[in-house]
């Protein structure tokens, strides 16, 4: 199993790229990259692994998750999964934000297909839960695998998701923090943006976790 973190587009961005190394089978997590030049990063990391992406996941519909979608499917031929709540943010400029934070209006291919909790997306041998966390957005998910799970803009290391934007509160995303607080303490996370953690770090320093 790898996993390859890329800070990438203007918002900085955590893109993550995931692979069965037995396989070469993987996805790309929040394609935030906004041109081919931002996307080279992740593109040689995968030719050099010699990786044939199957998917392209985003955890929210947000540009900064968004944007390279195109790009990452003229690459690859990869699908593109959202959940279904935040499959409009795609092809909507007003609801993908990228009108709202003064960025150029960008409009995505549509999702491919559309998800929702409990799903799972299997790559080689690795196998991946998706966790419905509204809150930061409706359609907003975290990608569960056996020891980590991908918390996009739902769970931070020392905070969390705004909840300040359309769609978003900050009731649905306290219930969705406690969800992913009865997960193992040892559980690696990997946010949206910032430093990785994990579930046992939270609970202790994390100022939200600490109201559950």
């Amino acid at each position: 199993m790898l996993t390859k973190m890329f800070s990438v587009g203007s918002l900085y961005t955590n893109c993550y790229l995931v692979c069965c190394t037995k396989t070469g089978e993987a996805l790309i997590i929040d394609p935030g990259f906004e041109t081919d030049l931002g996307a080279k990063a992740v593109f040689k990391e995968a030719g050099q692994q010699k990786l044939r992406v199957r998917y392209i996941i985003n955890t929210h519909g947000h540009l900064d998750h968004t944007a390279g979608n195109g790009i990452a499917k003229r690459l690859t031929g990869a699908p593109i999964l959202i959940h279904k709540y935040d499959a409009p943010m795609l092809t909507d400029p007003t609801r993908n934000l990228s009108m709202a934070f003064g960025l150029r209006s960008i409009s995505m291919p549509p999702a491919d297909r559309t998800l929702q909790d409990g799903d799972i997306v299997q790559i080689g041998e690795v196998t991946l839960r998706i966790l419905h966390t509204p809150g930061h957005s409706r359609g907003s998910i975290c990608i569960l695998r056996s020891d980590a799970v991908f918390t996009g803009d739902t769970l931070f290391a020392g905070s969390i998701g705004r909840t300040d934007l359309p769609s978003s509160s900050y009731e649905e995303i306290m219930l969705s923090i406690r969800k992913l607080a009865e997960l193992p303490d040892h559980t690696a996370i990997y946010p949206g943006h910032g430093p990785s953690s994990t579930i046992g770090e939270e609970k202790r320093h994390n100022p939200f976790l600490e109201k559950l």
